[in-house]
């Protein structure tokens, strides 16, 4: 997945800001760590304010199924 589609779903899963979407949101979050490393899990976070619509903290490692 590129960071371009990582971060056009993650904004589409933001807006709506549930329970299900949370966990949608984590499963990206682990397919870009798998792709793209830590730094840019911690970039998504920090430019789509994850932190404070999901509780994202930068830092964590996100696992997928």
């Amino acid at each position: 997945m590129t960071l371009d589609k990582a971060r056009e779903l993650l904004e589409k899963q933001a807006q709506v800001a549930g329970g299900y979407t949370r966990n949608g949101a984590r499963l990206i979050l682990a397919e870009v760590l798998k792709e793209h490393g830590q730094s840019a899990v911690d970039s998504l976070i920090r430019e789509l304010n994850l932190e404070e619509t999901f509780g994202f903290k930068e830092g964590t490692v996100f696992k997928g199924f």
